[in-house]
C-alpha cells in the first residue's frame, strides 16, 4: 500500500494517474495547501520542501517503510517498483527519463510561473506575463515537434506523458490552444480518454482512500 499525500494539482495527478494505470494498491492522505497544511511538522518530516505530492511505501526495499518525496523522483521508483511504464532497454530508458527531466525542469515551473503571473498574481507584470506565456507556447511547440515523430513522448505511453499531461491541462489559462499544436493535440486526446487516466484526475482531496 501507498500513502499518498495529495492535493489536486497537476503533480498530485501524477501519482493517482500512476496508480491507477498500473492497478498499484494507494491511501490518499490529504494536503489541503490552500490551508497551510504542507507546513504542519508532521508533514515537513516527509517531505522538507513543504510541497505535496509525497508518499510512504508500506513495503518499501527490505520491507520496511520508505518515505520520498518530489514527483519526478516517486515516478521513477514507483516504475520501478511496478516494473510498469518505464523500459527496461537502455536508450528507451533514458528517452523516457529526457522527457520526464523536460517536465520536472521547464513544463511543470514555466507553466506554473504562467498561470501565478496571469492570473493570481496581485500587481499585473506585463514582461512577467509575456515571457512566462512565450516560454509556454515554445515549449508547447517542442512537444508538438516530438509528437510529430513518435505516439508519446518516449515512443510508448510512459511516466514521461504521465507527468506532462497534468501539466498541459491548463493550456488555455497559460494563453495557449490546442489547436495550435496539431500533434500535441492528437496525444492530448489520446490520453484524456483513458479509463485510468479519468479515475485519476477524479481523485479528491477529500479522498480518504482509492
Amino acid at each position: 500500500m501507498i500513502d499518498l499525500y495529495y492535493w489536486h494539482t497537476p503533480n498530485g495527478y501524477k501519482i493517482t494517474i500512476f496508480c491507477e494505470e498500473t492497478g498499484l494498491p494507494y491511501r490518499i492522505i490529504p494536503v489541503d495547501i490552500t490551508k497551510g497544511e504542507q507546513f504542519k511538522p508532521e508533514f515537513l518530516k516527509i517531505n522538507p520542501n513543504n510541497m505535496i505530492p509525497a508518499v510512504i511505501d508500506q513495503d518499501g526495499p527490505g520491507g520496511k517503510p520508505y518515505s520520498l518525496f518530489e514527483s519526478g523522483a516517486i515516478l521513477l521508483y514507483l516504475a520501478e517498483k511496478t516494473g510498469k511504464l518505464m523500459p527496461t532497454e537502455t536508450r528507451a530508458r533514458y528517452d523516457v527519463m529526457a522527457w520526464l527531466m523536460l517536465q520536472m525542469a521547464r513544463i511543470g515551473p514555466f507553466l506554473g510561473q504562467a498561470a501565478h503571473f496571469r492570473l493570481r498574481a496581485k500587481e499585473k507584470i506585463p514582461y512577467a506575463i509575456d515571457y512566462f506565456t512565450a516560454e509556454t507556447h515554445r515549449l508547447c511547440s517542442v512537444v508538438d515537434k516530438r509528437l510529430g515523430e513518435t505516439p508519446y513522448l518516449a515512443g510508448d505511453y510512459s511516466i514521461a506523458d504521465i507527468a506532462t499531461f497534468p501539466w498541459l491541462r491548463i493550456y488555455d489559462r497559460v494563453g495557449q490552444k490546442l489547436e495550435d499544436f496539431p500533434n500535441l493535440k492528437r496525444w492530448y486526446e489520446a490520453i484524456d480518454a483513458r479509463p485510468a487516466v479519468q479515475k485519476g484526475l477524479a481523485v479528491s482531496g477529500n479522498t480518504s482512500a482509492a
